[in-house]
C-alpha cells in the first residue's frame, strides 16, 4: 500500500480555515482554504507518494524482530552470568529453569576458557563471550536482513494539478 498525501487549496469567501481527511488507509487529504488564490488559480491539487516506503517499513520489522529475538537470548544469558556470579542455588526451580534453557546456548563456548570458582560463586567466561558473540550476530544478521529487504532508493512522485476557472 502506497501512503499519499493530497494537497487541495481553494479560494473561497470565508476565512482561512484547514481540514485533515483521511479517505482511505495510507492516504491522507489536507484541504487548505486562503482568502486569495495561489499562482492566479482557483484549485491547485498536489498528490505526492513514496513507492518505496512500504518495503523500507517490511525490512525495518525484520530487522527489529531479529533484534528482540537476540536480545531475549542476551538476557537470558546474562541472568545465567548472574545467577552463577553470585552463586545462587542450582537445586532452586528458577536457577534450573534458566541454566536448562541457556545451556544449548552457551554450549560452544563452554571450556574455551576456565572458569574460576571461590566459596559458590563461578565467574562464567564462556557466559561473557557468548553475549559478545551473539550481540555481534545479531547485529551482522539485523545489517545483512536490511540490505537483503531494505530498498534504499527514495523517490517521492508527484502530480499536480492546477485549475483555472476565471475566464
Amino acid at each position: 500500500m502506497q501512503e499519499r498525501t493530497e494537497v487541495i487549496e481553494t479560494t473561497p469567501t470565508t476565512p482561512v480555515a484547514r481540514e485533515v481527511r483521511t479517505v482511505a488507509p495510507g492516504t491522507r487529504t489536507e484541504v487548505y482554504t486562503t482568502d486569495h488564490a495561489t499562482a492566479a488559480v482557483d484549485r491547485a491539487e498536489t498528490v505526492a507518494f513514496d513507492p518505496y516506503a512500504s518495503r523500507r517499513m517490511a525490512a525495518y520489522r525484520v530487522t527489529q524482530m531479529i533484534y528482540w529475538v537476540f536480545g531475549l537470548i542476551e538476557g537470558l544469558i546474562l541472568i545465567r552470568f548472574v545467577l552463577k556470579a553470585l552463586g545462587a542455588n542450582p537445586n532452586a526451580g528458577f536457577a534450573q529453569f534458566i541454566y536448562g534453557i541457556t545451556y544449548p546456548l552457551v554450549l560452544p563456548f563452554v571450556g574455551l576458557f576456565g572458569t574460576p570458582q571461590t566459596q559458590g560463586s563461578v565467574l562464567e567466561i564462556h557466559s561473557i563471550v557468548a553475549l559478545i558473540v551473539y550481540a555481534l550476530l545479531a547485529w551482522l544478521l539485523g545489517k545483512l536482513a536490511w540490505i537483503i529487504v531494505a530498498d534504499n532508493r527514495s523517490a517521492v512522485t508527484t502530480r499536480s494539478t492546477q485549475i483555472d476557472s476565471r475566464l
